[in-house]
This record gives structure tokens, sequence and C-alpha cells, in this order.
């Protein structure tokens, strides 16, 4: 009764400490509460549709940690019959239903893991296509911030990390549930006053766990963006081989490596150093409660209030119960880390798109008379403006050339019209409405943009021409090649339009690439045609080639043109002269030429003088 009396003292010792401690810390709670039912509640829409499966999987966790108490049960009356009586009547059966036991516990265990990983990839899946989608409404400024290793871990990587956290853990969770509840029945069956002292162990370990999330939150923050680094170090090599070769950069690009590698490293100890401490003092609470139990249960043994079976049977059980304690620190930080890419993911997929349709917004058609830009402003970073009260008016079919020098808003400009970025004020009119008030899909279909560098996608010549129109007819295809001279070319290769083009088009040369995008954009057959220095890094031959095709491209269209070279511009019906963001000069080549000491002319004359020089 004195040791029972103890231990009620020590329980209620206890129970005051937690409470003063709760106190502080009740606030904390109810918030990781809060975070913890509402990351499961933004998850079920991807769990719905599977959870039946999902549900069966954790149904057959209950029999998987029930099962745990089978083998401790069992040895209470094979050691009291067995080993202490010797008896001849010994329970033959108990080995044999252990190994039946064990063996429907394997089964079972093999069977909710294959359910948990149905159920997962489904639901990971179903993750990153949402994440997929999301990913394609951000606009270009949101791209600009980002590194690709960012993208890739953030839009997929923690998909993976998430579901795979949230259904083992469920899963263990689950289990462990129930063989807790079953082992401590044992416990409880062969010796209360045991019993008693391994709870009382059991709570002590438990209570340094709530410490840990807040210790490791800011190490998991700093591990996503290392681990993002390493997967933008191998895009960059992908891209940048030939770069990389040619400036001999193998020593560097080595050192850059080594430091994230290194970063990674520093994290991950630091990460052992927060939490691995948990499970070697688990280790050292848990001995001390079988150590307890064994002193206490040699006296009950030696007393006569339990026989040798059920202090057998107790210790198994005890050791059963205490096993998986003992290992929490090695699970945390994997149910962390997961919880904190449930956060991570339902950031993004809750935020709000900067450009997105008006509720009540237009369909715009075909038929554009006028464009305008009034008083419009632009800025990427706050209070660093880059356009300046930019007006101009652009009727049906004319031709609009911007020059200037690097840097100074031209491409900017013609990348308002579409959209790619918000306007921080004034306004972009086409047809005497605001391009705000159509929808996004309507205004991007009426216009075709053809870059300086235009990305390809891999696969055929033939399906990266169909994106301008995928329900085009082979007579329309025809026509694009022919429009883009890229029927000589074509006719070279073994598998004529369906041949490979590789990733980006690698295969294709700078001056092909561009008359694939031209085909693309003619195909696509939009009003208005946007040419951001389509010419400006090929050789002259493939300009001449190119340009050509341009031309054909250009008629009967609205277009915007980005002009390096001042030559391929001197038919425009309007060139402006853009400057530190501002419109400084706008008129015809002959007008423009008329200005004394005009930018315009500056830019032509030095032009003409390097080219002469060449010549010579």
């Amino acid at each position: 009764m004195k040791i029972i009396n103890i231990c009620h003292n020590s329980l209620n010792l206890l129970l005051e400490i937690l409470k003063n401690d709760m106190q502080k810390k009740i606030t904390t709670e109810k918030i990781n509460n809060i975070r913890f039912i509402k990351n499961y509640r933004r998850m079920w829409p991807y769990i719905k549709p599977f959870w039946f499966r999902a549900l069966c999987s954790m149904l057959i966790c209950i029999p998987i940690g029930s099962l745990d108490a089978v083998i401790a049960l069992a040895l209470k009356p094979y050691m009291d019959l067995v080993m202490v009586e010797k008896t001849v009547n010994s329970p033959w059966y108990i080995p044999l239903g252990i190994v039946a036991f064990t063996s429907l516990q394997g089964g079972l265990k093999y069977l909710s893991s294959y359910l948990s990983t149905w159920v997962g990839c489904n639901i990971t899946n179903g993750l990153k296509k949402d994440l997929f989608k999301k990913l394609l409404t951000f606009p270009s400024s949101f791209f600009d911030k980002q590194n690709s290793g960012d993208i890739v871990f953030q839009f997929n990587n923690m998909a993976d990390s998430a579901c795979i956290g949230l259904l083992d853990n469920l899963s263990i969770f689950t289990q462990r549930i129930f063989s807790s509840v079953s082992l401590v029945a044992v416990l409880i069956y062969n010796s209360i006053d045991l019993a008693l002292i391994a709870v009382i162990v059991l709570a002590c370990a438990f209570a340094p766990v709530a410490k840990l999330q807040k210790r490791i939150k800011s190490v998991l923050d700093k591990t996503v963006v290392a681990d993002s680094s390493i997967i933008t170090m191998y895009n960059e090599v992908f891209a940048g081989n030939k770069t990389i070769a040619s400036y001999n950069l193998n020593v560097k690009e080595e050192e850059k490596f080594k430091n994230i590698l290194k970063n990674i490293f520093n994290l991950k100890i630091k990460m052992v150093q927060k939490t691995q401490w948990l499970s070697p003092m688990m280790h050292i609470i848990v001995s001390i409660g079988i150590a307890a139990t064994i002193g206490y249960g040699s006296h009950l043994i030696m007393s006569g209030k339990i026989s040798s079976g059920n202090f057998v049977s107790f210790i198994t059980a005890l050791i059963l119960l205490y096993t998986p304690v003992k290992n929490l620190g090695n699970n945390l930080n994997a149910v962390q880390f997961s919880f904190f890419a449930i956060e991570q993911i339902f950031a993004k997929l809750e935020a709000e798109p900067e450009i997105k349709n008006n509720p009540n917004a237009i369909e715009l058609n075909s038929n554009i008379s006028t464009i305008r830009f009034n008083n419009v402003n632009f800025e990427y970073t706050p209070n660093v403006p880059v356009l300046s009260d930019i007006n101009l008016t652009i009727n049906k079919g004319e031709v609009i050339a911007f020059v200037g020098n690097s840097g100074g808003g031209k491409t900017t400009v013609v990348n308002l019209l579409p959209r790619f970025y918000e306007i921080k004020s004034g306004e972009i009119l086409i047809n005497n409405i605001d391009i705000r008030n159509y929808t996004l899909e309507s205004l991007r279909e009426n216009i075709s943009v053809v870059f300086q560098d235009n990305f390809l996608f891999n696969g055929t010549i033939r399906e990266n021409i169909l994106l301008g129109k995928p329900n085009a007819t082979d007579s329309e295809i025809q026509k694009a090649i022919k429009m883009a001279y890229l029927e000589d070319f074509i006719s070279t290769l073994e598998h004529d339009i369906d041949t490979e083009i590789g990733e980006r088009g690698i295969l294709l040369s700078g001056g092909q690439k561009q008359r694939v995008a031209i085909a693309r954009a003619f195909l696509k057959d939009a009003p208005i045609i946007v040419l951001d220095e389509a010419t400006s890094a090929l050789d002259n031959q493939a300009e001449r080639i190119v340009q050509k095709a341009i031309e054909n491209l250009m008629h009967d269209k609205t277009v915007f043109v980005i002009a390096h070279r001042l030559s391929t511009i001197q038919n425009a019906n309007k060139i402006v002269v853009i400057n530190h963001g501002k419109i400084i000069e706008t008129g015809t080549h002959q007008e423009l030429l008329k200005i004394d000491n005009g930018a315009y002319k500056s830019l032509y004359e030095l032009q003409f003088k390097n080219k002469k020089h060449a010549q010579i």
C-alpha cells in the first residue's frame, strides 16, 4: 500500500506541474489544435473520392495494433503451466496460436500498406493536378521572383511529403492507439499496482513532446529553401551546359554545389540536435519504468500476489508498449514536415491570382478597331517606376515599332497588352473597353507573340505548330509552313513534320526555331501580332529568311514591333522611341530623321556608321 500511495502522490505532483505548464501553453495548444483540424479539413476533398478504401486501411490498423496483446497475454498460461508447474498437460496450442496470430497480423499489415499506398498516390495526384492548374494561373511576376527549384519543390515534392506523411502517420497512430489500449488492458489484467507505475512513467515520457514543434519550425523553413536549391542547380547545369563548358565553370559550379550540400548537412545536424535527444531521453525514462516494475514485481511475486506468468506477461506487454514510445522522436520529424507541407500547399492553392478575370468580364471578338494606352504607369518593384505616362493610339492594320536604349521599357509596354503583368495606374483600351474587362482567355486568343527566344515544347514540329490551332487541317498546317519558309528545311528531315525537336527545340537552329514559332503564330491567325526582337539574335542569312516569314505573318494585322535593327522598321506607320520608361519621340521614319539631335536619328546614324564600317 505504501508503494501505491507513493505512486498516487507522484501522479498528483505530476498533474500539478503539468497544470501550471498548461496555463502558459494553452493558447499555443489551441492554435495547434485548430491548425490540425483545419489541415485535415483542407485535405478532405482529396480524400473523399477514396474514403472507403482509406477507412478500410484505418480499420485494418485496429486488429493490427490489438494483436500485439496476444503474445503478451499468451505467455501467462504458458509460463505458469510449462515453466513453473512443468505439467504434462501443457498448452501445446499456444506456440501455434502465436504463429497464427502473427501471420494474421503480417497479412493485415500488407493489406493496410497496399491500401494506404493506393489511396496516398491518388490523393497526391489530385493535389499535384490542382497545384499544377494553380501554377498556370500565376502571372509572369510570380515566376520572375522564383527559381526553378522552388517551383518543383513547392508544387511537386511538397505534395508527396504531405500525403505520405498524412496517411503513414494516421496508420501508425491508429495502430499504436489500439496497441496501447490492448497492452494497457493486459497490464491491468496482470497487476493493477504495476500498471499504475507503468502509466505514470508513460506520462513522463510524453511530457517533452509538446516543446518540439517550435524548436524545429525554423529549421524546416530553411530546409525547404536548401532542398529547392539542389533542384535549381541541376536545372542550371542542364540548361547552361554549353556556357559552363565554354567558360570553364566546372570548378565554380562544383564549389556552389558543395556549399549547398554543406548547408543541407548543417540543417540536418541542427534537426538532429533539436529532436533526437528525445529518443535517448525516452529510453532512460522507459528503462526507469521497467526497472521499477521489475523491482516491485519481484516483491509481488515473493508475496504471492501475482504469479510468475503474470509477471512475464506484464513485462512483455510493458516492453511492447514502451517500444514505440522510445522511437517517437524518430517519427516526429516526418509528422511535423507533413503538416508543414500541407500548410505550404494550401497557402499556394488558396492564394488569389494577381491577374484574373473580373466577375463581369466579356469576350473580346477578333474585330479590333483601336488600341489605346492612356496614362499607363507600371513598376515591377514598388516605388521603382518602369513606365511613366505612356499614351498611344494604334488603329487597325497599323504597324507600330518601339525603339530605344536597352532597358528603356520597350518589352514592358507590349507585355502589358496580353496582361502578362498588371499596370499600376492608367488604362489600356481595346475598342474603347479596358482590357481588364475582357476575359483573359479571349484577350490572349486575339494576340500572337513571337519572342526573341521562342519556347518550343518537347515533341515534334507538327505538335509545336498545332499549338496555334489544335484543330487545324493538314492544308492549314501546310500553308503555315509555306508562309514561314519552313518547306525546304522540313523536306530534308527523315520524318518530315513529325520529327522530334528535343526539349526547348534544342535540335533546331535559332532561325529554324523562329520559323516554327512564326508558323505557330500564323496558324493562330490572331488580329494582333507582337514581335519582340524576333530577328535580333540571328545571323544575316537567317534574318533575311525569318524577315520574309514575318512579313507574311504581318499581312492585314495590327502589329507591335520591338526592333533592334532599325532597317527592319522603316516602313512602320509609327515609330515610338522609349527611354527610361517614357516616350520621348513619336513619328514615321522620315519624320524622326528630321528632328535635329533626335534620339531616333542618333540611333539610326550610329547603326548606319557601324554597318558601313563593317562593310569596309
